[in-house]
């Protein structure tokens, strides 16, 4: 078995079967260099559009686990498998508790891998009539706020504690409208739409991940609707 990686593309060879992976896009990523690894590789098949493959062969659970997305398939078929690896890995009877998981992204800025690290994350698959009732139920502020990622660049931030509409944003202007709701005790949970492509996906992430809070915290918990 081996891989051939090109950056954008990784191409994965195994048993004379050739399957290829293209990795979604990040412009710069804080973390350029992992070691420990082994990888797990989630395929689009373009024959059938709703369908995907894993390949999780050689996943060892003391090590730090690359996972490859194919940045063509969506979030309703991506994370039932993402949560998945994060179970089995938790339940493994040898685990490793410094070592993490990470999705491996193409950094255009330094045309090499770059990667997010998701170790933490919780996903809950919620319906879009089932999002805020279930949000409500945890644990939050008055001060707590959703931002609503959906389709079409389209982004919406709404206060969960009167479930009412604050303003309209757009990935251009995300970190912004970001910094006006940095206060102190401010919990921030994000909402995607299951048929956002990972890329969208992997692309709302590198942002928040350059959100310059100092108060506001987002959330580690992640949803999803239709």
């Amino acid at each position: 078995m081996r891989y051939v990686l090109l950056v954008a593309v990784l191409t994965f060879f195994s048993c004379g079967k050739d399957r290829v992976v293209l990795l979604p896009e990040i412009n710069q990523s804080e973390i350029t260099e992992i070691n420990d690894v082994s990888a797990a590789y989630l395929f689009y098949d373009e024959t059938q559009k709703d369908s995907l493959e894993l390949n999780r062969k050689n996943l060892i659970s003391t090590t730090n686990w690359l996972v490859n997305v194919d940045k063509r398939l969506t979030l309703k078929q991506a994370i039932p498998y993402i949560k998945f690896l994060q179970e089995k890995k938790s339940n493994s009877s040898h685990k490793n508790e410094k070592a993490k998981n990470y999705f491996s992204c193409n950094d255009i800025s330094l045309k090499n891998l770059g990667f997010i690290d998701f170790t933490d994350l919780i996903y809950h698959e919620e319906s879009s009539e089932n999002y805020l009732s279930k949000v409500s139920n945890l644990e939050y502020t008055e001060k707590t706020k959703v931002i609503s990622f959906n389709l079409d660049n389209d982004i919406s931030l709404i206060d969960l504690n009167s479930k009412s509409f604050i303003s309209q944003s757009s990935k251009e202007n995300l970190l912004n409208n970001l910094k006006e709701l940095d206060s102190i005790e401010t919990n921030i949970y994000l909402n995607f739409q299951e048929d956002l492509s990972f890329q969208d996906y992997i692309t709302y992430k590198s942002l928040l991940l350059n959100a310059d809070l100092e108060f506001a915290k987002i959330s580690n918990k992640e949803f999803l609707h239709n």
